[in-house]
């Protein structure tokens, strides 16, 4: 990833929980070197970006295979439980080269969303039948590869995924992604290296995936190398029952017994937890990241959000399965969701969604630094038009309410990554034919 020296104009920008005009922003070595307000018009040499400039949008919570069934899982009924099925049979005809094409594409339809860092769930590891690749890591550096030629930042979770359910094998299409132990898994991924573009975190794909007696060998190389580490909890009420059949407990309470909560720690969804499991999480400083889009995709449920923030428990968001890439609309969903179950309005502030979609977004996925506009932070920006026919007529002062209830990925119109302009004017520079990557992909998949 290269760092121009650049010098841009913020016709808005989002600073500090207000909306700025006249914003000049210096870039040098991918960092933001200066910022300049009290500037009505564009200095001679900087580039113009016309619209409300926001810090970039981090994707905490991604599974880029899952984009090949946008449009497809969406006729007849059924539960999380049965997409899952068809979820399974994409899987099973990845290849290293399939999935870094896809991927490739999946993450430039992030960059036009405005998204600049994306956090990616990454269980798929071996050939089917579990057979290891002669890289035993050739999926999760094609991941690593589509990420940078994508312009956009990536923390590889690489995931443990060792048992199909409580004191159960995998099954015959998890075989792939299991290497047989968390010490095995712990052996291989500690080959993946940190890179300019990439940070390598760990995950747990959840309770009933690893055995309790391993999750402490995960947690503790998460630990070691002061690494993010997430995990899907509670998505489902029949894990939770199957934990308690199991174990006893919530799953909650089994990953805090075996030290896996904390600050370096997200749950995903957090959707059905007791009022035990909130009080953990809270206490123990463990994310949030809710994915509102694909847990009503799912038929999951509404996670208690506002309980969890109010309990300690930092808010990022993610689009999961991508029903919908959109971290705006993440973020409304995640208020109109509460206000649903709530009956009662006004949950978060716009510049609280905001952040959630930004800067704790980016602090889940171990990017320090990023998700403001000041002098030091990295020089990821993403502008959203505001004479759309979603965007025009409110004041501009009241951007972040505008962009958060009222834009959608659509308004994006510039994404900027370490002071590279990725987007410009709602056409990706790298990826010339975003769409046409996007049908290419899917349909080598259904080849």
């Amino acid at each position: 990833m290269t760092h121009p020296t650049r010098t841009y104009w913020l016709e808005h920008a989002w600073l500090d929980h207000h909306v700025e005009p006249g914003v000049v922003v210096e870039v040098g070595d991918g960092r933001v070197t200066a910022v300049r307000t009290d500037t009505p018009t564009p200095p001679p040499g900087a580039e113009t970006l016309r619209g409300l400039t926001l810090p970039g949008l981090a994707n905490a919570h991604s599974h880029a295979f899952h984009r090949a069934l946008r449009g497809t899982v969406q006729v007849g009924s059924g539960t999380f439980w049965t997409w899952r099925e068809v979820m399974y049979s994409v899987a099973d005809r990845l290849t290293p080269e399939t999935y870094h094409a896809l991927a490739r594409a999946v993450y430039a339809e992030m960059a036009l969303a405005g998204v600049t860092a994306v956090g990616e769930f990454h269980y798929l590891h071996h050939a089917p039948g579990g057979t290891p690749y002669a890289d035993p890591n050739a999926m999760g550096e094609a991941l690593l590869d589509a990420a940078a030629e994508a312009g956009v930042r990536i923390t590889l979770l690489d995931t443990a995924y060792l048992s199909s359910g409580f004191g159960q094998p995998p099954n015959r299409h998890q075989l792939r992604f299991s290497d047989g132990s968390a010490d095995a898994w712990a052996e291989r991924c500690s080959v993946l290296k940190d890179r300019d573009h990439a940070r390598i975190g760990a995950a747990i794909h959840s309770v009933r995936a690893v055995p309790a007696g391993q999750l402490a060998t995960v947690a503790r190389w998460a630990e070691e190398r002061r690494a993010p580490l997430h995990v899907h909890l509670s998505e489902q009420t029949a894990e939770n029952d199957a934990c308690r059949e199991a174990h006893g407990c919530t799953p909650t309470r089994l990953l805090a017994d075996h030290g896996v909560l904390g600050p370096r720690t997200t749950g995903v969804h957090n959707t059905h937890l007791t009022d035990e499991d909130i009080a953990l999480l809270g206490g123990s400083g463990t994310g949030t990241c809710m994915c509102p889009t694909t847990e009503r995709d799912l038929a999951d449920g509404i996670g208690p959000a506002a309980a969890l923030q109010k309990a300690g428990s930092p808010l990022c968001l993610g689009s999961d399965s991508h029903a919908v890439i959109d971290l705006l609309e993440e973020a409304r969903a995640m208020e109109l969701d509460e206000r649903l179950r709530t009956r009662t309005r006004g949950h978060w502030t716009a510049a609280a969604l905001l952040r959630a979609a930004s800067a704790d977004g980016h602090a889940a996925l171990g990017w320090e630094g990023a998700g403001s506009i000041e002098p030091g932070a990295l020089a990821d920006l993403t502008t959203i038009a505001l004479d759309s026919v979603r965007t025009a007529g409110p004041l501009p002062r009241l951007g972040a309410e505008t962009a958060v209830f009222a834009a959608t990925a659509a308004d994006v119109r510039h994404t900027i990554v370490g002071g590279r302009q990725v987007v410009r004017d709602g056409a990706h520079t790298l990826v010339p034919d975003v769409p046409q990557a996007l049908a290419r992909a899917v349909e080598a998949l259904r080849a």
